[in-house]
């Protein structure tokens, strides 16, 4: 009898509480995301990065964090919406470790007569960490937030229903 008043308990908290953790796990997700595009950005190879998929990815990177930002508002609150759209922006992010990272570790370019490689094995890898950890941050904040905005949707149908058949 403890464990289901406990569990009843937990379900009629969630009325009243905002899913703080989901919202906070996305805005650590932002932050990863910063750390990426800042390494990403401050390099300077020659003119490597001065392509338009540079301009593609600051676009993009403007994008991910509005509607990172739009989503952990939305979790917030428990709207189901934005813990999938959690789950594709944290997909996204890993999409993205192929396309500019991978291509500037296997890219050269000729600097005052010598070839380098654009992207060093190091900091490769810790924009993929930067990346992979924001994409895990992401999926996982919409994937508790589906399940508690879930949780939530049928605690308050179950509530509607008994309330119905006592009228």
């Amino acid at each position: 009898m403890n464990q289901n008043s406990d569990a009843l308990m937990k379900k009629d908290r969630l009325r009243y509480t905002k899913n703080k953790l989901s919202s906070n796990l996305t805005l650590l997700a932002i932050v990863f995301n910063a750390l990426y595009f800042v390494s990403i950005y401050k390099s300077d190879v020659g003119s490597y990065y001065y392509k338009l998929i540079i301009g593609i990815s600051v676009v993009y990177n403007l994008l991910f964090m509005l509607f990172a930002f739009l989503s952990s508002e939305g979790v917030k609150s428990y709207k189901l919406v934005y813990s999938f759209l959690l789950m594709v922006l944290g997909a996204g992010q890993i999409i993205r470790i192929f396309i500019l990272p991978l291509r500037a570790k296997t890219d050269t370019i000729t600097i005052g007569g010598v070839e380098q490689v654009v992207m060093e094995n190091g900091k490769f890898a810790r924009v993929c960490v930067y990346l992979v950890v924001s994409a895990a941050l992401c999926i996982t904040a919409g994937a508790i937030a589906f399940i508690k905005t879930r949780t939530l949707v049928a605690y308050q149908a179950e509530l509607e229903k008994s309330k119905g058949s006592r009228s």
